[in-house]
């Protein structure tokens, strides 16, 4: 694989660089591709949102997403891109739809995908098996390479699904998961995520998909909605150099009032003081320098 490359000829294919500057300046890929830092530090950017990396980050870069980095100090990039053949080259199906179908609905999160402690550790001496594998070539290196491949992207969808509706499992049914995905890739298009547009689109009566998505989801369809909608303000905030009013209008609030009642409803502050203080949290020597002037 190359950060060059828009084709993946191969399922999956794996590769680690060091780098003092990233090259070119953007990129949009046909393919997954899973970036992890060995080491080093710098500012990674997807879909014009801009996150701070460094060492034990992961991300996803999903088919729809442009990505680039500012590298400060020289980092070590591994990078695992794979293909949705690679996906369905496994033989049980409902694992193939629930994959695809989480994978694909990381898009709009910016930053490290790992939210799961435990998993952190984990994915380090994953790709470190990964990278001795490959330096190493011994006897059934690439099934070897190829079974931890796999437990990586399981990791990684584990990590994504920590962030759908808490009552959504393994064996939750495929209508509601078509219901999330839909929802999530007209979340820009408020008309589109009317009941009678939902229910239109995939085939469900109005009076049965209130019911329905409340029980297998734990929570009622239009709460879902505006949790998600704050969850994207939410990345927007922390991760983007918008303004308010640029975000009151990419998701399609009334105006900066209504969000900001909104928001603090939930989040029990406005938009712009949770800024403020997160902001605070990731760069506290930028609040607390003494003005000795």
């Amino acid at each position: 694989m190359s950060v060059h490359t828009p084709v993946l000829y191969h399922p999956f294919e794996i590769e680690y660089r060091e780098m003092v500057t990233f090259p070119g300046k953007s990129y949009r890929n046909n393919y997954f591709t899973l970036i992890y830092i060995i080491d080093g530090t710098g500012i990674q950017f997807v879909n014009h949102h801009r996150f701070n990396y460094r060492k034990g980050n992961l991300f996803l870069i999903t088919p729809q997403d442009t990505f680039s980095f500012d590298i400060t100090n020289p980092t070590k990039f591994f990078f695992l891109s794979f293909n949705t053949s690679y996906i369905k080259l496994n033989k049980d199906q409902d694992w193939v739809q629930r994959m695809d179908f989480i994978l694909n609905n990381a898009s709009h999160r910016p930053g490290c995908i790992l939210k799961n402690k435990v998993d952190k550790p984990l994915i380090a001496s994953l790709v470190e098996n990964i990278v001795q594998e490959q330096n190493n070539q011994q006897l059934y290196h690439s099934k070897i390479t190829e079974t931890i491949v796999q437990t990586i992207i399981l990791v990684v969808a584990r990590n994504i699904a920590l962030k759908l509706p808490k009552n959504i499992k393994e064996n939750t049914g495929e209508a509601v998961l078509d219901i999330l995905h839909y929802i999530q890739e007209n979340i820009f298009t408020p008309d589109r995520l009317k009941v009678d547009e939902i229910c239109a689109k995939l085939g469900i009566s109005s009076s049965y998909l209130g019911k329905y998505f409340k029980k297998q989801t734990g929570e009622t369809l239009q709460q879902y909605i505006i949790n998600y909608k704050l969850r994207l303000v939410e990345m927007r905030l922390l991760h983007s150099d918008m303004r308010i009013n640029e975000i009151v209008f990419e998701l399609s609030y009334t105006d900066e009032s209504h969000l900001n009642r909104l928001f603090k409803k939930y989040k029990g502050i406005n938009p712009s003081e949770f800024r403020k203080v997160q902001s605070a949290i990731q760069q506290p020597d930028k609040y607390n320098k003494t003005d000795v002037s």
